[in-house]
């Protein structure tokens, strides 16, 4: 029998807390108007691991002795991360989620939005029924800086002045701050004191730096299909990952001109893609996102040490190797 890899028994540490969830999910899913479940059910029964949830059950087992609210908060997280890759589809004029058409190609630009809107909606309503104005307090703000964090991308769509500096706090803002949310939210459900609530906060946040670095670039260095898009995506829409950042700081003027004439240009060849790739490897771009990724997924680790060991502590700990090794 295969050893289960370390999202599996995440999987299985939390899967009572879960179903709750996944309860409350379709629950709140619910509308008099027809179109607004349909689509909302399409995106959310599309195959998604439902990690930030998890991570927000996992959060309060870890410490578990709170006041029960974890369920409400998980179902909240994973409707707030819905809601974005509905609106991110949409800015990105993405064609493909998670292996499947983007619901944007379904019901159209317009459907998407609006049925993003309604899930941060509904999303607010399950975390105000908690009554826990602070936790709120954290949702609201991680929301906020999310939809910062989208803004800040879309100004530097096609920038090539792009910094590394600016890329970082692009993938705080849109990625890690929903992570480090959604552990401290389960942290403050489980009873945590504020010492065990900053040190959830720390692993999410820099387990979602690491998440992002991973998927920027495994855009360019994974196998196309692999995380439901195809190779070079990412490029095409001109967004301003690392890989590229990296690039186009060591590259001559005839490497610039190759990248740049390929970032943000929609109809780039699979050609195209793989010269850009071949600068790519060339200095070492992809590995050296891997090794910033390593970087951030030990800085993870090290947040829970304060904390009692503990089967979930562990679990918690191998989540961010296995979530690096995904690009190796």
């Amino acid at each position: 029998m295969p050893e289960t890899n370390p999202v599996e028994r995440l999987m299985a540490a939390t899967a009572d807390d879960m179903a709750q969830v996944n309860t409350l999910i379709l629950d709140r899913a619910r509308s008099h108007v027809d179109m607004a479940p349909e689509l909302a059910r399409y995106l959310i029964d599309s195959g998604g691991k439902r990690l930030r949830p998890m991570l927000t059950v996992a959060a309060a087992i870890l410490f578990g002795r709170g006041e029960g609210h974890a369920i409400n908060f998980a179902a909240a997280v994973e409707f707030m991360h819905n809601a974005t890759l509905l609106h991110d589809d949409v800015v990105d004029e993405s064609d493909m989620r998670r292996g499947k058409p983007a619901a944007r190609m379904v019901w159209g630009n317009k459907a998407s939005i609006l049925v993003g809107d309604f899930l941060l909606g509904q999303a607010f309503m399950m975390m105000v029924e908690t009554g826990d104005i602070e936790a709120l307090g954290v949702l609201s703000a991680a929301s906020a800086v999310m939809a910062e964090g989208e803004v800040f991308q879309l100004a530097k769509t096609g920038d090539l002045e792009t910094s590394a500096a600016d890329y970082a706090e692009v993938i705080r803002a849109k990625t890690a701050v929903l992570f480090e949310a959604a552990c401290k939210v389960g942290a403050m459900s489980g009873g945590a004191d504020a010492a065990g609530c900053e040190a959830l906060a720390l692993y999410g946040l820099e387990l979602g730096n690491a998440f992002q670095l991973v998927d920027d670039a495994l855009d360019y260095g994974g196998q196309a299909g692999a995380l439901g898009k195809n190779i070079g995506d990412d490029l095409r829409e001109g967004k301003m990952t690392l890989p590229v950042i990296l690039a186009l700081e060591a590259a001559t003027e005839s490497e610039r001109a190759i990248i740049a004439s390929a970032l943000g240009n929609a109809e780039a060849s699979d050609l195209e893609v793989h010269q850009v790739v071949a600068i790519f490897n060339r200095y070492d771009t992809l590995k050296r996102t891997l090794d910033k990724a390593e970087h951030h997924a030990k800085a993870a680790i090290a947040a829970l040490s304060p904390l009692p060991d503990s089967d979930m502590k562990t679990i918690l700990a191998e989540v961010v190797e296995h979530s690096v090794r995904r690009a190796s």
